[in-house]
Order: structure tokens, then sequence, then C-alpha cells
């Protein structure tokens, strides 16, 4: 059994709490790593800890901690570079940062995406949504929790808002124009896949002029006067058909996460599911007990405690 700390780079300063709760209450040596204010010797061969868990969030940069994006994508590498242990690590984060690569890797799948075009300038936005079915979503290929996602009814909207200069790019410069596809009784499916099996999956319904699908506690949703009650809006279990369960765990074995959770929607003009999002820090849903029945944070420190090769003690 190592003797070495688990580590856990997070930056939320309120998502990593029930995480943090379960490995005290079972009694895991670990140590938090907050990628905001971290620093590391690319020179080093060893790392301090036994197992490194990425729990960095893409839309760090709406909270001010932009600088930690790109360093944890260095950070990650060099922990790949010299061996280490780590969950969710350079490929699935690498993955995350990106939505293009996401679409990607669905096409080689052969999984069913919205029709997506990426671009780099807003002059490009109207002529890449040309053969596109309009309603379109403009969206930063680097966001997070929604951030900077619009979508435009017609040509002359998104023409608009690209001469005024008024599309959002993200903090990489890059954007997809991609078809809005109706969903299907107005909500999405969110499954969560853990270390390659299924752990749970939730019906979210639309919050009307947002695109913050976040299901978990203090996601800040537009309405919420606290910003700490979840989504606001009913979230409940779902099960959705093996088929569909299957594609999920293929797209995330494909990007490399040991964790991840897979939106997709069924669109009401034929009928058929498609994937759009694929997250690899999962904050599960709140209130997941009375939600899916059970505390998906029992079974990621589960697997933290295993890659550690840590001995829990046992809860008081």
């Amino acid at each position: 059994m190592s003797t070495k700390p688990i580590a856990i780079l997070y930056e939320h300063p309120e998502w990593f709490k029930p995480l943090f709760a379960e490995l005290d209450r079972r009694g895991v040596h670990y140590q938090p790593v907050h990628a905001a204010e971290h620093s590391f010797d690319p020179g080093e061969r060893d790392v301090p800890y036994s197992l490194v868990v990425n729990r960095m969030s893409p839309s760090a940069w709406t909270r001010g901690h932009g600088r930690a994006i790109f360093q944890s994508l260095h950070y990650l590498a060099w922990l790949d570079d010299i061996g280490a242990s780590v969950v969710n690590g350079h490929p699935a984060f690498r993955t995350e940062l990106s939505k293009a690569r996401q679409a990607a890797l669905a096409a080689s799948l052969g999984l069913r995406y919205p029709r997506t075009r990426v671009i780099n300038h807003h002059s490009q936005a109207v002529a890449a949504a040309e053969d596109l079915r309009y309603p379109v979503l403009v969206k930063p290929n680097l966001a997070g929790s929604g951030a900077g996602v619009r979508s435009f009814a017609t040509p002359g909207e998104l023409g608009e808002a690209a001469a005024n200069g008024m599309l959002e790019f993200g903090i990489d410069q890059t954007a997809l124009v991609q078809e809005h596809l109706p969903a299907e009784g107005d909500a999405i499916i969110r499954i969560e896949i853990l270390d390659g099996r299924f752990l749970y999956a939730i019906r979210l319904l639309l919050t009307p002029g947002t695109f913050n699908l976040c299901p978990a506690d203090y996601c800040e949703l537009p309405g919420l006067r606290d910003g700490v009650s979840g989504r606001g809006l009913p979230v409940q279990a779902h099960d959705p058909p093996p088929s569909l369960i299957e594609d999920a765990r293929r797209w995330v074995a494909a990007a490399g996460m040991d964790l991840g959770g897979v939106e997709y929607l069924v669109n009401e003009r034929d009928g058929r599911a498609y994937f759009y999002d694929l997250n690899a820090l999962s904050n599960f849903v709140a209130d997941a007990p009375d939600v899916v029945g059970f505390d998906p944070f029992v079974d990621l420190v589960d697997l933290i405690v295993e890659r550690g090769g840590l001995r829990a003690a046992m809860p008081t």
C-alpha cells in the first residue's frame, strides 16, 4: 500500500465539498491542490502523490481563474510523461477543453451529432452556416456551463451579430457554428460513466433562455437568488436505451476519460438521439440519493482508493 497521499486537483470553491467530505469520511489520505494557485517543476521525474485526480473545470475562466486552465493542461501532460497515475489525465482534459475535438471523436465513432462547423473569425460565421438548418448556435470551443452560447433564428440575426462583433469565441478564439436541434419534451438526458460502467442517468428540463445545464449544486443559474440551489427545475432519474448507454460509454472511452458525463437530446424533428456534449468534470446531480437512489461520490472514492493503492480508514 502506498504511503503517498492522493492529490485532488480542483478549482471551483464549492463543487468539491461532497468529494472531500466522502474522502474524509473514509479516512483517505489526500491533499487538495488548487489549480489557480499551483506550480510544478518540469525537470522533476517523481511526483509526491500516489494518484492525481483531475477535477479541473473548463469554466474556470468565468470565475477569474482562466490562468489555471492551460497550466493544468501542461501539468497533466508532464504527469503523463513521467508515468504518474492520474484519473482523467491529459488526454481527457485535452478533449474536455475542445468541443471541436469532441465532435470529431463522435464522428469517428459513428455517433449522431448536430451538424457543426468550426471557425476562428466573426466574418466566417454566416458562410459556415449556409448549409445548416436554422436556428443555429454559436458556441465557444472552450467554454463550460453554457458560457457564451447564443442561438440565432435567421441568417440576418447571425450576420448582424457577426458584423457587430457580438459572437463569443472564448479564450482559445475558436467557435462552433452548430444546428440548434429542438429537444423533444424540452429536456435533455445526461449519462454518467465511471471506470467504463454506467453509473446513472438523469433527465433535465431546459431552462428558457440559458444553456447552463449543470445539474449540481452551486451552478449559479439565472433566476436563482442564492446561486446555490442547483437547476431550480425538475431533475429525474432516467433509464436510457442500452444502445445509447453503450454509445456514451464508447465516447467516454475514446476521449481517455475515467469519468465522464455525456449529454444527448432526442430531436423532435426525427425522433432520433443526438449526442452533443462530453464532460470530464462530473459534478453529479444535486441530492443524488433522492434523485438516483445512491451517492455517486461513494463510487468515485472507491475508484480513487483503488487507483491510489491506499487502504481507507474505517469511517467513524
